[in-house]
């Protein structure tokens, strides 16, 4: 019956999705998925700009059935030879990437098999639009944006890693906040995503729970899953 309701309305079914979400992660770590308690891997993705212009030398994604890290081409034999347990690997990672001191940060890695029904709401604009507020510009292609009265009270932008791995970024202003504007938005986003052949994905800190409300709100369910980075270089 959900996969009837989903081809009505024009989204893919479950296992669709799943294997976008697959392909690129095969595409974006170098491997998917972790046949072990940590698969040390690489790919163009940690050698070449990313969906900012900003060089990332390393990624990674862990579940509960094990994990993928990804380094760049010259790091894999010594982030291999680390050690035998993730939490071995992870001390040693800065170190081997040339960042001593480092801390590997870990976020909850949230995707999205069917979103919530929600209203219409918000424009598709272009990210370069002279009314958008700063922090949505750098996302480049298109925005969807929420106005009342021709000012701005809620954006969301699209980190395009690739063609299918589509990473949501949500804010509302504080005067507008507790409308439901930041799940309207997330789940509209998701659901155009999902009809244009790519997998929603939702990012956010583990002490982060507002967003991790609208997350949840929004059709993006907590999997247990983790993505796993460093700071980028200024």
């Amino acid at each position: 019956m959900e996969a009837d309701v989903a081809a009505a309305a024009g989204l893919p079914r479950e296992h669709e999705v799943v294997d976008r979400l697959h392909r690129h992660l095969r595409a974006w770590l170098g491997a998917w998925p972790p046949t072990e308690e940590v698969t040390v891997a690489t790919s163009a993705s940690r050698t070449e700009p990313g969906w900012d212009g900003a060089v990332r030398p390393f990624a990674g994604v862990s579940t509960p059935e094990g994990t993928v890290l990804s380094v760049a081409p010259d790091c894999v034999d010594a982030v291999r030879g680390a050690g035998p347990t993730l939490d071995d690997v992870l001390e040693a990672l800065p170190d081997a990437l040339g960042q001593p001191g480092g801390v590997v940060g870990r976020g909850v890695y949230r995707y999205c098999l069917a979103p919530v029904e929600v209203d219409p709401i918000g424009e598709w604009v272009p990210a370069t639009d002279p009314d958008l507020p700063a922090w949505l510009r750098p996302f480049g292609g298109r925005v969807l944006l929420v106005r009342e009265d021709g000012q701005y009270v809620a954006g969301l932008g699209i980190k395009r890693h690739d063609d299918l791995g589509q990473e949501l970024a949500v804010a509302t202003e504080e005067p507008w906040r507790g409308r439901g504007l930041a799940r309207a938005l997330v789940g509209r986003a998701a659901g155009d995503i999902l009809r244009r052949g790519g997998v929603p994905i939702y990012l956010h800190g583990r002490a982060n729970t507002a967003s991790a409300r609208v997350a949840a709100a929004s059709g993006f369910p907590d999997r247990g899953w983790f993505i796993l980075g460093l700071p980028t270089a200024s």
